[in-house]
């Protein structure tokens, strides 16, 4: 991959990896961080490409022709691997990493460096994440690992210390519109972003599965809770199904909304609200809500986002959160 089919918002940082490669000196371990939907892993993959090419281009990047371009593009290079969980959001467990010690103590099979990579790299239980430091502490012969994740904190810290680190910062509001344009995302561009928190990709994926209307179907329910016109336990119930909306996405927009009420009890401007398209609907709640409750609700909507990634009982979960919201609306 060269330097024109990485995203706009992401040149400067490639450039910051095609130097590594100038200057042969290939991290041993490369953490990169930033907030989900902008690419990072994308980049690693465009990076692990140029380092295991055979014959680069001028600046440094993969030619795409190589043997070795060719197998990662089959996805069956021999010195390309992958360590993820078996389902999104399970844990990386210790057998995987085993294994991968197994593998890293043979030499890469090609001349070139082999690359490893594992994302999310959160994901790593301890067992697993204290065996992957053997990797780090005793590094074999032309490897190169690369950690990819949007919460670095959740990273031992004896982790993040022996790794390079690349922060992917979002892109600014009028490259990402320009960028989402391009991709045929014409209408309603800078209200996905907002939804999608200035995450591009994330923004576009949306605008593929029509969030905006699934968002405003979300919203009328949480109105009607409001408004006592909807079963609590039905409708949390309802909410948490396999086939419904991924609970942090809408603890998310819950969080945005209610946010949202708060800034416009200050006079907060469009610029400045998460879903300026809900402005009227937003305002007119406030005005009959007390602000102190609702800066506790709001507390409660982040307690609750940050137990999704433990065994909780979501239902119950979603109950509590509807009876503290519909409680709100009948002081």
């Amino acid at each position: 991959m060269n330097l024109s089919t990485i995203y706009p918002w992401q040149q400067a940082i490639w450039q910051h990896l095609i130097a590594y490669l100038a200057q042969q000196r290939i991290p041993q371990a490369l953490l990169i961080t930033g907030v989900a939907g902008i690419g990072k892993r994308y980049l690693a993959e465009a990076f692990a490409s140029a380092v295991m090419c055979h014959t680069p281009l001028s600046d440094f990047s993969a030619c795409g022709t190589c043997q070795s371009c060719t197998l990662l593009a089959a996805q069956t290079h021999p010195d390309w691997l992958v360590v993820e969980p078996e389902e999104p959001g399970k844990a990386i467990g210790i057998d995987k990493i085993r294994q991968l010690i197994v593998k890293l103590a043979l030499k890469p099979q090609f001349e070139s460096y082999r690359v490893v990579l594992i994302s999310p790299a959160e994901q790593l239980n301890n067992a697993s994440a204290n065996a992957f430091l053997k990797c780090l502490e005793e590094p074999t012969t032309r490897t190169c690992l690369i950690l990819v994740t949007d919460k670095p904190s959740r990273l031992p810290a004896t982790i993040r210390s022996r790794c390079q680190t690349l922060m992917c910062s979002a892109p600014e509001t009028n490259l990402a519109k320009q960028w989402l344009e391009q991709q045929g995302v014409q209408q309603h561009s800078e209200v996905q972003l907002s939804l999608a928190q200035g995450a591009p990709l994330i923004a576009k994926a949306y605008a593929d599965q029509d969030m905006l209307a699934i968002r405003q179907n979300y919203f009328e329910a949480w109105l009607q809770v409001a408004e006592a016109k909807k079963n609590l336990l039905q409708l949390a119930e309802q909410w948490q199904k396999p086939d419904a909306l991924d609970l942090n996405v809408l603890l998310a927009w819950l969080q945005g909304w209610v946010m949202d009420m708060i800034k416009l009890a200050y006079q907060a401007n469009d610029q400045q609200l998460h879903n300026p398209d809900m402005k009227k609907t937003l305002q007119a709640l406030v005005k009959r809500l007390e602000l102190k409750p609702l800066y506790a609700f709001y507390d409660s909507l982040l307690i609750a986002r940050s137990q999704l990634s433990t065994p909780i009982n979501k239902q119950l979960l979603l109950e509590q959160l509807l009876i503290r919201w519909s409680q709100l609306n009948t002081r």
